[in-house]
């Protein structure tokens, strides 16, 4: 059983300290849910400086202990791993590109982080995300469910937020997934999604053709972002607090996350986004969302990729 179960006391991981690490480190001092939030890295000197800041938000934010340390043993009563260790995209690199760097990464510390603290719960962020969850999975005999990844989750949500510009409902209102691979090949889920209870392919002012354009946004949003700033780091911080804090409230709630298949539309080993019912023990349920025959060749073909990169590393 998790140690969220057992006390009150709730502590977070964040294992990796470059841009995306830090923002959702500060994403999570903000929220003020954590008790205690610790930088695990192999540069304590840097890891000093970004304590001392997160220490100086506190002071107008929320009471949070922020620790430090570059050592395994100290990890032990972890909750919930962010794992954002990792090589990030550069201009032009699609997140595939980094399986051969980022898998040896897994190999390294993702065993040693649940021999830590056994009960935790591990949250893949780094890139290729389904990738790392695959290979973390394969390399740890964990319960159902300790293991995922961030998958889709902001996918889903920049498709939510361009839909949403051509329509007159919030973005909060839409219901409606990407799924299948973190990438190029991933794919928007048209027959059943919902606004308001009704089929959005039926919702008046609704157009196929801005619907397609909101998911090429989506879709590339990284590869704008990242030629324009280097990095993407606000919108996957803000994914991890809602995951984070699901994880805590225990809330159940169903959010399209990177899981290993197992007969999904035919579809096994290997991990890819699929909507999960997501608690404080992690994804408690995997729900067989309604595809039709293109959506269904759209996940098979991100499979295939993804097992054909896999392959070769």
């Amino acid at each position: 059983m998790s140690s969220v179960l057992q006390n009150d006391y709730f502590r977070v991981t964040i294992c990796g300290a470059g841009k995306v690490g830090m923002t959702a480190a500060y994403a999570l001092l903000l929220s003020g849910f954590a008790q205690e939030i610790t930088l695990f890295g192999r540069h304590l000197d840097k890891l000093q400086g970004e304590k001392l800041d997160l220490e100086h938000a506190m002071a107008l934010s929320h009471k949070t202990k922020i620790s430090i340390t570059d050592k395994y043993e100290d990890l032990a009563g972890t909750d919930v791993f962010v794992f954002c260790a990792g090589a990030a995209q550069n201009p032009g690199d699609t997140r595939l590109d980094l399986a051969s760097k980022n898998l040896s990464i897994v190999d390294q510390m993702a065993p040693q982080l649940l021999e830590a603290a056994p009960e935790a719960i591990l949250l893949m962020v780094a890139n290729p995300v389904d990738l790392m969850t695959y290979r973390a999975q394969e390399l740890i005999n964990a319960r159902p469910g300790q293991i995922f990844g961030s998958g889709t989750l902001l996918d889903t949500a920049r498709f939510r937020f361009h839909l949403s510009e051509s329509l007159p409902v919030t973005s909060r209102s839409i219901h409606a997934y990407v799924l299948g691979e973190h990438g190029d090949h991933s794919f928007p889920v048209y027959s059943s999604a919902t606004i308001g209870g009704q089929k959005m392919l039926d919702f008046p002012g609704f157009s196929f053709e801005q619907a397609q354009s909101a998911y090429q946004k989506a879709r590339d949003a990284a590869y704008a972002i990242i030629e324009s700033k280097g990095a993407t780091y606000y919108g996957i911080g803000a994914s991890i607090v809602k995951i984070v804090r699901s994880i805590w409230r225990d809330s159940q709630s169903v959010l399209p996350l990177s899981t290993v298949l197992y007969d999904y539309y035919g579809q096994s080993q290997m991990a890819a986004s699929v909507p999960c019912i997501l608690g404080r023990t992690g994804i408690q349920q995997v729900l067989k969302v309604d595809l039709n025959e293109s959506e269904q060749a759209a996940l098979a073909a991100g499979v295939a990729a993804l097992k054909d990169v896999y392959s070769s590393v």
